[in-house]
């Protein structure tokens, strides 16, 4: 498989900065902005959320801006649309994540033709079930050249992590708690988990996910994988954004350590 994910890691494998935006948040055109202000800044991958009325996987400040973006009229179509718009000038990867059952009304095959024709690098769904996906629609994403990424949390076992290893393409996206996004990190609590999936030798490189909010926590993250993942964080400084480049820049300063 050839995309934007595998070549990023195939040349990086410390320190990705991986930031989520909810697409069409806060306003329904923002959506192109922010990805080209994170380009801009040195993110290395972008991760797009698909609003949806039951985001079960997120914390409060998520599911506030999957409401306001659906308010807003994000729809999958809009999404792939402006994504298209960018093609030729975004470099980095991106990756979409969101929930099975607005994938499925698209209709999945064309979701995954419509995707990669838009640049799409990755695809997230947290609740399509790994079974579903490899004995009913993982030929859409391989056709498409789309990584497929799978979620493993400090609960998973080790059969099924070693399980969504082997299925998974681009990276592992490791849940850093059980609970919801936006929840505080315990490093303490959270550091035997690290370094298991870190001693695993698994194929995949790992990002780590979920209350990563600032520099010593992403620095933190990434002593045990590839990188790491900020969503609820950024969304909030968005929701206060006046000018989105501005707030970009001093966002992903902050979290490097260069501010």
């Amino acid at each position: 498989m050839n995309n934007k994910l595998t070549s990023l890691f195939a040349t990086k494998n410390k320190n990705i900065l991986n930031i989520y935006c909810t697409a069409g948040y806060p306003n329904l055109q923002s959506t192109t902005s922010v990805i080209e202000a994170l380009q801009a800044s040195g993110v290395d991958i972008v991760e797009v959320g698909m609003p949806y009325s039951d985001p079960i996987a997120d914390g409060p400040v998520i599911q506030q801006s999957n409401m306001i973006a659906i308010e807003n009229g994000m729809t999958i179509s809009i999404l792939l649309e402006q994504l298209h718009s960018i093609k030729n000038t975004c470099t980095i990867p991106i990756v979409l994540m969101g929930y099975l059952n607005p994938v499925l009304q698209y209709g999945i095959e064309k979701f995954c033709t419509d995707a990669a024709n838009a640049g799409v690098a990755g695809i997230i769904i947290p609740d399509l079930p790994m079974y579903e996906y490899e004995t009913m629609y993982a030929p859409y994403f391989t056709k498409n050249l789309l990584s497929f990424i799978f979620l493993i949390t400090p609960e998973t076992s080790l059969e099924r992590i070693k399980k969504a290893d082997a299925v998974t393409t681009g990276f592992l996206y490791a849940v850093s708690s059980n609970s919801t996004t936006g929840s505080s990190l315990n490093e303490n609590s959270q550091q035997q988990y690290f370094e298991k999936i870190s001693n695993l030798s698994l194929k995949n490189n790992t990002l780590i996910g979920f209350g990563i909010n600032s520099h010593s926590t992403f620095t933190n993250a990434c002593k045990y994988a590839a990188g790491a993942i900020i969503g609820s964080a950024f969304i909030q400084a968005l929701s206060n954004s006046i000018h989105i480049s501005e707030t970009v820049q001093k966002f992903v300063s902050n979290i490097k350590g260069n501010a």
